[in-house]
């Protein structure tokens, strides 16, 4: 089936329900502030629901008892609800977005609340009724879901009663400031989520102490210094994702993963990718992997004299970081002591939710406009990794930036998450074809990168994979699949580690502050599971962060302790300044 894209349909139902008879009689209530709340009506089936045109288009349908199962459900609760009003019980709100009391000692507020969680229940149900395939069912709910959390009333001043209160006690200052904080916002072309003006790259995130000592058009090369007297032969190699900054490895010192693995007795090297610009974007995924990932191996080789490295990536520089090896072995190398993947998709039969922007129709529209040249904005991945937790990352600052007058907190993680960066459109479109849409990477020789055939299962190393429980962007699941292409004839060489929380808060995870948990499981032999429910079901849940399993992995395949390097680089490879390099300090604004 043909799906439409769902940010353009998640568009035409928001105009359709801009009307208020059609979505709910209470945003005009809120609005006119009458005496009796209005009982709320199910949105009509047919021609008046916005579920109609989606059915037409698609070719599909909603099974006639499972709609009627749902209109009397939605009945009932309403009826139940408009009832409680009337003899003034306060409905309950579970909903953390109305958790405030100012939700609850108003009435009307309490009322419209009710009303719109009611409403969202039902188009959330009946967009599970639609008989279409999985696929097409998330792109359906990702596209509702984004409608329903537009219209919270939580986000318009007229029936926030939060963001009134603050506006009386204020004297009206509230709002003044949040027409400046809006107005600011339409300038940058995206919503503050942090004060900015508390973090310098290179002042007090991204500054663990090192030297830059190699570069070339694609990347910088950092040497971290050692913080201990001796270290383990083997030195590490970081690959980040390209498509965000290196420096989320190294926020302030209390978090930084590349001073934590320093201070655990390593020589690091971080690859600090370019923000490209118009003159970069012609660049292909080959040369990330050729004159990225190969070449930053080929650098730390010479520098250290050590023939293998511990190869570390993260997300797409995981990818990346596989991929090179994978072509390194195609032409009778390897280089790797060990590979250590975090949150990384290898296979991508499950992309998670990020598979409702990629399909057949969509991508094609991508190469049409990009696979000749160009360039991705950096703006517009933000804005896309954005809408998959819109509550959080968009309305959330909407209500405290807009409407309260607020400023935002300083918060590193989320100032990073502001420092976007370009992505060149042929690598782009190539990445999303091959990898997401096709998913040619787990087939041994359905990709030729770089001149050659590429066979994951070619790779001779251990392998330590990380997964996050709760990541929405590579399911754990589907990290764990990496376990299945990695090693197939030692599976024993692979762990994987599962930790709690998502995408990026599960990886950023300081083994000092003693947070979260993770899941081990030391089974081996003909009892290693084999599958990731398996894997689970027998897992030990420890206290605690992941990093020190990860160091523990390292040290073992780390060879033996050596006298720390004096200095960076070599006389091929002379510093030429300081860390975090200027590559990182381009920003994609």
């Amino acid at each position: 089936m043909n799906m439409p894209d769902p940010q353009a349909l998640a568009a035409a139902w928001l105009s359709q329900w801009s009307d208020p008879a059609a979505w709910q009689p209470w945003m005009t209530m809120m609005s006119t502030m009458p005496a009796m709340p209005a009982m709320p009506t199910m949105p009509a089936p047919g021609g008046a629901s916005p579920l109609a045109g989606f059915l037409k288009d698609a070719g599909a349908g909603i099974d006639t008892a499972r709609m009627e199962a749902i209109r009397d459900d939605y009945l009932k609760k309403a009826t139940q609800l408009w009832q409680d009003v009337m003899l003034g019980k306060t409905p309950e709100l579970s909903d953390r977005r109305f958790a405030a009391a100012e939700w609850r000692n108003n009435p009307l507020s309490a009322f419209s609340a009710a009303s719109y969680l009611l409403n969202a229940e039902c188009m959330m149900a009946m967009a599970d009724a639609v008989e279409v395939g999985p696929r097409e069912r998330q792109k359906l709910r990702f596209s509702v879901q984004q409608m329903i959390d537009a219209m919270s009333p939580a986000n318009f001043l007229a029936t926030n009663p939060e963001a009134q209160q603050q506006m009386i006690e204020t004297q009206g200052e509230s709002l003044t400031k949040g027409l400046t904080n809006m107005l600011t916002d339409m300038q940058k072309g995206r919503i503050s989520q942090s004060d900015e003006t508390a973090f310098e790259v290179g002042r007090n995130v991204g500054n663990t102490a090192g030297q830059v000592v190699f570069e070339n058009d694609l990347f910088q090369l950092i040497q971290y210094t050692p913080t201990t007297a001796n270290v383990h032969s083997v030195p590490l190699v970081m690959i980040p994702p390209c498509i965000n900054k290196f420096y989320i490895l190294d926020l302030q010192p209390e978090n930084s993963l590349v001073r934590y693995v320093v201070e655990q007795g390593h020589t690091v090297f971080m690859v600090s990718w370019r923000n490209p610009d118009r003159s970069q974007s012609h660049l292909r995924w080959d040369d990330y992997v050729e004159d990225g990932a190969i070449r930053a191996l080929d650098v730390v080789a010479e520098i250290t004299g050590q023939e293998k490295a511990h190869v570390f990536g993260f997300c797409v520089g995981g990818t990346i970081a596989a991929t090179a090896l994978a072509v390194l072995a195609a032409r009778g190398r390897q280089p790797a002591a060990s590979l250590s993947l975090l949150t990384t998709l290898l296979d991508f039969s499950d992309a998670g939710v990020l598979e409702v922007f990629i399909d057949e129709t969509q991508v094609a529209l991508r190469e049409q406009k990009l696979a000749a040249g160009g360039l991705m904005p950096g703006r517009d991945l933000a804005t896309t990794f954005s809408s998959l937790r819109p509550n959080d990352l968009v309305w959330n600052y909407v209500q405290q930036n807009y409407l309260k007058g607020k400023e935002p907190p300083a918060f590193d993680l989320l100032y990073w998450n502001a420092d976007s960066t370009n992505l060149p459109g042929p690598m782009f479109c190539w990445y999303l074809r091959n990898m997401y849409l096709e998913n040619k990477l787990k087939q041994p020789g359905a990709l030729t990168v770089c001149g050659v055939p590429v066979n994951l299962g070619a790779i001779d190393a251990p392998v330590f994979v990380y997964g996050s429980k709760e990541d929405h962007i590579v399911p754990w699941t589907a990290a764990f699949a990496s376990m299945q292409l990695l090693n197939p004839g030692n599976p024993k060489a692979n762990r994987f580690v599962l930790g709690a929380s998502g995408h990026i808060a599960g990886v950023i995870n300081p083994a000092s502050k003693n947070k979260r948990s993770y899941w081990a499981n030391d089974k081996g032999g003909k009892s290693r599971p084999k599958t990731d429910g398996a894997w689970f079901e027998s897992a030990a849940e420890h206290k605690g962060s992941w990093w020190p399993e990860w160091a523990k992995f390292l040290a073992e395949n780390g060879g033996a302790q050596v006298p720390a390097p004096g200095v960076a680089g070599s006389s091929d490879y002379p510093p030429s300044e300081p860390a975090p390099g200027r590559y990182v300090q381009v920003r994609g604004d």
